[in-house]
């Protein structure tokens, strides 16, 4: 009996070449699909790149790249998790294929961070084994996985798909709505119009704001989520506070003038070389090797808490 475990990455990019990571660095056999020969040609070296850098041996054996889904082996695919660009068209579009094509029992995913999943599989037939499967950026470093259902999502086979991740050595959740924004990213967004709010109305600079983050309660963040932080701290005392700074809080549906003018003006920041901040390449090097060496020390936390 074959027990290999294979996944099939959709799509090879940035986002598709980190997710190829975190199955490689659980022993797990990776197909990835990419129409775009560069993308291809340069997969190996990136996810060989990755591996080193979380100190695991790349096999490039158990990496196969393909050009379509032709030479994909149907047959031994565990699960398939769809990674191409924003695009619902695109994304419906794969989804109809990988219904065509998989095995009838393969948990069909997509990491899509906006596009609910009920979007995606819409007026497909088993849409019983489809969810979301959203990994943050760089998803060989971030632990969190969000497996997100559709009302017709079958509970146990999400449930599987987690069991996979936590051996793959991440840690899932369940979100059992396939709201906007799904868990993370709507607590994300809260805190950043908080943040953007007040550097519109001028209270403290990007740097400031940025360090009264960090240094408060992002530093406890990593140690206990928000809501075992008010177990510590007493929810007697959250409700006080809630009662006189909730009414105060930034409401805005909208993104507010600074984004907007940013945008409009083509700042956007490392991609664009100006944001808040400007960029060249050599800061943007620098940076990015600050922020993942910081990840790492943060995550070597977690694993020796085993990720709870």
């Amino acid at each position: 009996m074959n027990n290999e475990k294979r996944a099939l990455i959709v799509g090879g990019g940035t986002m598709g070449s980190g997710v190829a990571v975190v199955f490689l660095a659980g022993g797990w056999a990776v197909d990835v699909v990419s129409p775009t020969a560069a993308t291809r040609d340069s997969l190996a070296k990136r996810v060989g790149t990755a591996m080193q850098r979380i100190g695991k041996e790349f096999d490039a054996s158990m990496l196969a790249v393909h050009a379509d889904y032709d030479s994909v082996p149907w047959d031994r695919i565990t699960i398939a998790v769809e990674n191409v660009n924003e695009n619902l068209e695109l994304k419906q579009k794969v989804f109809a294929d990988l219904v065509r094509r998989a095995q009838p029992g393969t948990p069909l995913t997509s990491n899509s961070s906006s596009y609910p999943i009920s979007e995606i599989g819409q007026g497909l037939p088993t849409q019983e084994r489809m969810m979301g499967l959203h990994f943050y950026m760089p998803a060989f470093l971030v632990p969190l996985v969000e497996i997100v259902r559709a009302e017709t999502t079958d509970v146990a086979v999400a449930e599987r798909v987690g069991e996979w991740m936590w051996a793959l050595g991440k840690r899932p959740v369940q979100v059992r709505r396939d709201i906007p924004g799904f868990l993370a990213n709507r607590i994300q967004h809260a805190l950043i119009r908080e943040s953007v709010n007040m550097l519109e109305m001028g209270i403290a600079s990007a740097e400031d704001i940025d360090a009264a983050i960090r240094y408060s309660f992002g530093f406890r963040l990593a140690a206990a989520g928000p809501l075992m932080q008010r177990e510590h701290a007493g929810w007697d005392m959250s409700y006080s506070v809630a009662r006189s700074l909730y009414p105060d809080l930034s409401n805005m549906d909208a993104p507010p003038p600074v984004i907007e003018k940013m945008v409009q003006a083509g700042n956007f920041g490392m991609k664009s070389g100006q944001g808040l901040h400007p960029w060249n390449a050599e800061s943007i090097a620098k940076e990015k090797e600050r922020y993942e060496q910081a990840l790492q020390t943060v995550l070597a936390v977690f694993e020796r808490e085993g990720l709870r």
